[in-house]
């Protein structure tokens, strides 16, 4: 029995041509004649495209997310009636270049040395509490594959790990994993703390003003994760409060982030448009492969997402 595959990405074209190079047996390629919605069996879609057209699905038994964030497809009255996997183990390397780079820049005065250039002056940065990433304590909040790949890059650089879970059960390459009950006091002893949460009820708004009061003056924040998890009123205020503190923005409650917003405005905040760890076509789709020919043997797909955790 054939299956039949729908296409719902910004590149179609350009998926279409690197699954037929695959040579996938017995599936067939469907164009964007709206009919495919019914037709189709299998979907390979982002999930803001695929969301409104779910309900129109009549055949749909599998759908491969290209992106690691499945929020769209995650609404309570939502399907919950076909299989969902998502893109992981991709982006670990890309997400370390994001935030090491940020990182290092603040940390070893890119931006002051900068300015000096351009001011032509030979001046030394003011002293300030950390100049080298050794000793520092990096806080990840999620243990998952992409925070495996940034614990075991921070740790070349010398830094404490720690991460955070639901559990607090122990994961191997960081040097402490916390239960998130215990949140707020770990949060009062990170020099650098990284979110990389999915967005499920628990985690929406868990960075608030309350818990943001908890870091220290001079921390360093990423939110890289979901946008949902951060309130960004609150964080505004506190920059403006604790000007010693930098946040690294890419992930947001509402994208694009609204030019009326004020967290433009903070000096010591860096807003980039989500693209800490950009996907590209080629690996999704060597993943849609693999994930379809275990599907066509009857073996469980990989990165299956559990409709009840959300994730």
């Amino acid at each position: 029995m054939g299956h039949k595959l729908l296409l719902l990405t910004k590149a179609n074209q350009q998926y279409r041509d690197l699954l037929e190079a695959q040579e996938l047996p017995d599936l067939e390629l469907l164009d964007d004649n709206p009919a495919s919605i019914i037709d189709a069996d299998i979907w390979l879609a982002e999930p803001k495209l695929a969301a409104p057209l779910l309900p129109h699905a009549k055949n749909l038994q599998w759908l491969q997310s290209s992106f690691a964030g499945i929020d769209a497809l995650m609404s309570p009255r939502g399907r919950k009636d076909y299989q969902l996997t998502n893109i992981k183990g991709i982006f670990g390397p890309l997400m370390s270049e994001f935030v090491f780079g940020y990182l290092l820049a603040h940390i070893r005065g890119h931006g002051f040395y900068r300015q000096q250039q351009q001011q032509k002056q030979w001046q030394v940065q003011p002293p300030i509490r950390h100049t080298s990433l050794q000793g520092m304590r990096l806080l990840l909040l999620g243990t998952g594959s992409i925070a495996q790949h940034l614990a075991k890059t921070a740790k070349h650089f010398g830094m404490h790990v720690t991460g955070i879970n639901r559990s607090g059960n122990t994961v191997e390459g960081f040097d402490a994993i916390e239960a998130m009950a215990n949140l707020a006091q770990t949060l009062t002893q990170a020099d650098v703390v990284v979110n990389l949460l999915p967005s499920t009820p628990a985690t929406q708004n868990l960075l608030n003003a309350e818990t943001l009061g908890r870091l220290k003056d001079d921390a360093v924040l990423f939110n890289v994760g979901r946008g949902d998890a951060l309130d960004l009123n609150a964080l505004n205020i506190q920059l403006i409060a604790k000007p010693s503190q930098q946040a690294i923005l890419d992930v947001f409650a509402q994208e694009p982030l609204p030019n009326s917003h004020p967290i433009w405005e903070r000096e010591n905040a860096i807003i980039t448009p989500h693209i800490s760890a950009p996907s590209h076509p080629a690996q999704i789709v060597e993943i849609f492969s693999q994930n379809y020919r275990r599907y066509i043997s009857g073996e469980p797909l990989q990165n299956q997402i559990d409709f009840s955790k959300g994730y």
